[in-house]
């Protein structure tokens, strides 16, 4: 008993002297500090909001700009003979719009770091968020006798939206000038085994944005040499038990893992702990090749994290939308090629004797075949002539290609540089043979070679313009006009298209690879 009463007594004399030392003003538990932001994460984590805060301003300087337009020309036709409150509800309009477009567009989070700069995504978000305010302020026009919302609905949001994506555009074509400087770039350690390293830094080198600037590469047990990608060099460290370290010295905020030890699962959560107040991002390779990034969710069930990826579908409510924007868009090019085709027409004619329009069996949507159209570039019985110069083909694949064909005319070169040849397109688009934009129109010949996976870019209808029209036509490999034409079947969208049309249109200004 005496032995009882003496442990009781030495515990509780314990337990009183931890909460001593507890409450003193100079205990500490170790590791229970939360990390701080190194100086390169801070600097990244200001310059993230200095980004967002100046799309703020721009946002708010449109939208004020927008409504207040509106506004001001609409009230001298409807300010004589009001009454005190009808003025008051032509004054409160504007701001009420202004209000909720600005709240939707935070809502959305339409200036979150991870799209800045992101294009598609970027500006989906941001005609997201006007068609939220939109529908908000709809139903509060449809409750509510509010002449002055509804033109505000009808006018200050639709030009608005214009006016928006092209603030950020002009943002987007400002930070990837910045990025080329070597500013604003994340810097960025790749993590995984040697080949999948080179493919990823091969992919990143390869994008336009420039959202990502390689300082290093993280390979296991496998020093060598370092990495070399169009004569650049990237350094490789030897393990990744000194990845945290690694990323402090090297002053990087980004770290992408291409691949995680499979014998270890929790690779990944401890890592991504570790890391904490000194990168911003972890970053994880997706296998799924070519999937973009709108087909891929997050999905947590019951604490499981699952990631979803959409299945590609073919029909449906998205693709009756890209035909009526075939019909908008090849309608309003018709009335230019039909001011064009004159002067082209009597080009072509004084140039060579023939035809002025060339119609060429083409395989579309499901494998069927429609007469393609354009303006000939060629002297009459070229087809004839291919066989002879097979020998010098220069194109990818089953391409039949020549950088200096002698069968092209010299209007017909001037053509196919600037793409006005491809401008009669547009009729079988109108027809629905083809679509403003979509994968490249296959020879039959060329389409009887193509294997299972390839022939899925049969599953849209061709285009006259695509991924491959503005990423080089003739200078891409053959698997890579390929891989362009798949990923744009399987990820397509309306902001895709629309992105696509306006590049194109800057493509046929300053060709490159078109011959």
């Amino acid at each position: 008993m005496e032995r009882v009463q003496r442990a009781w007594q030495g515990t509780s004399r314990k337990a009183t002297a931890i909460a001593a030392v507890a409450a003193s003003p100079s205990f500490s538990l170790p590791g229970a500090q939360s990390p701080r932001a190194t100086p390169t994460l801070a600097r990244r984590l200001q310059r993230e909001r200095g980004t967002r805060l100046r799309l703020g301003l721009t946002d708010a300087g449109i939208a004020a700009a927008a409504t207040v337009t509106v506004a001001l020309v609409s009230a001298p036709y409807g300010a004589t003979g009001l009454d005190p409150v009808e003025i008051e509800l032509l004054l409160a309009a504007p701001s009420l719009v202004l209000v909720v477009w600005l709240i939707a567009l935070a809502a959305i989070q339409s200036r979150e770091a991870s799209v800045l700069g992101a294009g598609a995504t970027e500006y989906r978000r941001v005609a997201h968020a006007t068609g939220l305010a939109f529908a908000v302020l709809a139903a509060a026009a449809l409750v509510v006798d509010w002449p002055a919302l509804r033109l505000q609905l009808l006018v200050a949001l639709p030009t608005g939206l214009l006016a928006l994506l092209i603030g950020r555009w002009q943002w987007r074509r400002w930070l990837v000038t910045r990025r080329r400087q070597g500013e604003w770039s994340s810097r960025t350690i790749l993590v995984g085994d040697r080949a999948e390293v080179a493919y990823v830094l091969e992919r990143l080198s390869r994008t336009g944005d420039l959202t990502y600037h390689v300082v290093a590469a993280a390979i296991e047990d496998d020093p060598g040499e370092p990495l070399e990608l169009h004569g650049r060099r990237v350094p490789v460290i030897a393990a990744r038990s000194t990845l945290v370290e690694d990323a402090d010295r090297l002053g990087a905020d980004t770290v992408i893992l291409a691949a995680k030890p499979d014998a270890d699962p929790d690779y990944l959560t401890r890592l991504s702990r570790q890391l904490e107040g000194t990168c911003a991002e972890l970053v994880l390779y997706s296998r799924l090749s070519d999937v973009a990034g709108p087909r891929i969710s997050f999905r947590p069930v019951d604490g499981l994290p699952l990631i979803q990826v959409r299945i590609p579908t073919f029909d449906g409510a998205e693709h009756v939308l890209k035909r009526a924007l075939d019909i908008v868009v090849a309608s309003f090019a018709l009335l230019a090629v039909a001011v064009l085709a004159v002067p082209i027409a009597i080009a072509i004619r004084l140039d060579s004797p023939g035809p002025i329009l060339f119609r060429q069996q083409r395989v579309g949507r499901d494998g069927r075949t429609f007469g393609m159209l354009k303006f000939r570039t060629m002297r009459v019985g070229a087809e004839q002539q291919r066989a002879a110069l097979q020998s010098r083909n220069e194109g990818a694949g089953p391409l039949f290609k020549l950088r200096d064909d002698p069968r092209v005319t010299r209007v017909g070169a001037f053509l196919r540089k600037h793409s006005l040849d491809e401008l009669p397109q547009f009729w079988n688009a109108l027809k629905g043979d083809m679509s403003v934009v979509g994968p490249r129109p296959p020879l039959p010949g060329e389409a009887t070679t193509y294997d299972g996976v390839t022939l899925r870019r049969l599953y849209l209808k061709p285009g006259i313009t695509g991924l491959w029209q503005i990423s080089g036509r003739s200078e891409l490999s053959w698997d890579e006009s390929m891989r362009l034409d798949l990923r744009y079947v399987e990820n397509w969208s309306v902001m895709q298209d629309l992105m696509i049309i306006a590049k194109t249109a800057r493509v046929v200004i300053r060709p490159v690879g078109a011959y």
